[in-house]
């Protein structure tokens, strides 16, 4: 919709496709940041008196979004943090199901420990991989990206409780940060265990901020190491050996976490359902015209449901035609990489399909 477009002002002088490498930044949240650093300068120390209660509606604010107990929301500066935090807290050897080719802070952190590692192929049939995958391995531990930062190929949470029912016991980790604040999410009845991402993308706020949603019976299996004197303040890590405590283990930044405050409460100004409306109505044309023009890749054209980035056929010199016509994107894998969020309509598709 054209009047989502006003709280993102770039998008006025380009055609902007590029929220899978960098979320904008909303008016609302650039207002919020200024007046914080403004409050900074002329309080000095007295800023901190309100970090607590501050901090603690953040929390209570990712916690309402997808539905997850604030006290088991973690603040961190970004996914690769907090996912290695957590790995540090598996006791090895485990056995763990990882992707091919997905996301480097997913599969690297597990990749430089001690783990015994397998894959399954990422292809249409994503989900029958994995069935065969878990049913030779047995994996302690499956780890995945909940949409592939290349191509855009999202797992399908249906069969994620239909796999969990099968193995009780395995832990389910996810990325999330290509899905976060696309559409709405119920993370307490879904299958995942432990679901992280940073929220410069799709959550579009700002850099230095992600978040960890974590159920309640993982601290009875992973038991990370890290602390610090923040790790027992705050009114959700008041106890000795608090899970949520060792993700943040120091000062945490009121200027980037009060961004992620700020952008979920336009998130919820809009409502994360009409988002995900504009998304997927965008998308599903998007995808169309493309398989008409042959730009995809066979695996994402026999996907029933797909997210809304895309990898289309292309290289540099069709990089540069489309920067040449303000049209704003990025090369990844073997083509060049585009993404439909909210605030992008069916004038910004045309305008592509007419350069390609």
């Amino acid at each position: 919709m054209t009047a989502f477009k006003k709280y993102f002002p770039i998008t006025k002088q380009c055609t902007y496709l590029n929220t899978p490498a960098s979320g904008l930044l909303p008016e609302p949240v650039l207002e919020y940041r200024q007046e914080h650093d403004l409050d900074f300068f002329v309080m000095g120390s007295a800023i901190k008196d309100n970090r607590g209660p501050a901090l603690t509606a953040v929390r209570e604010k990712v916690g309402t979004l997808f539905s997850c107990a604030p006290n088991r929301v973690a603040l961190v500066p970004n996914f690769s943090y907090g996912f290695n935090t957590l790995l540090e807290g598996v006791p090895t050897p485990k056995k763990v199901l990882l992707l091919e080719n997905d996301y480097p802070s997913v599969n690297w952190p597990f990749e430089s420990r001690d783990f015994e590692i397998v894959y399954a192929h990422i292809d249409g049939d994503l989900e029958k991989n994995i069935v065969s995958a878990f049913a030779k391995a047995q994996p302690d531990i499956f780890a995945f990206s909940v949409v592939q930062y290349i191509n855009g190929i999202k797992i399908d949470f249906d069969f994620l409780k239909q796999l969990k029912a099968t193995y009780t016991d395995t832990l389910f980790f996810a990325d999330a940060t290509q899905y976060f604040g696309t559409e709405a999410f119920d993370f307490d009845t879904s299958a995942i265990d432990v679901m992280g991402g940073s929220c410069y993308k799709w959550m579009n706020a700002g850099y230095g901020n992600g978040i960890f949603l974590i159920k309640e019976s993982v601290a009875e299996k992973v038991f990370p190491k890290t602390t610090g004197f923040n790790s027992l303040q705050g009114k959700y890590k008041a106890q000795e050996g608090s899970f949520l405590g060792r993700f943040e283990p120091g000062h945490q930044d009121t200027l980037n976490y009060g961004s992620l405050g700020v952008a979920i409460d336009l998130i919820n100004e809009f409502g994360i359902d009409t988002i995900a409306q504009q998304i997927q109505t965008l998308s599903k044309k998007a995808k169309e015209a493309f398989i008409e023009r042959g730009l995809l890749e066979e695996a994402v054209v026999q996907r029933t449901a797909h997210s809304s980035i895309f990898n289309l056929k292309g290289d540099e010199a069709l990089l540069k035609r489309l920067e040449s016509q303000n049209i704003v994107s990025i090369l990844r894998g073997n083509g060049l990489r585009v993404g439909f969020h909210y605030f992008n309509t069916e004038d910004d598709l045309q305008q592509l399909l007419e350069v390609l």
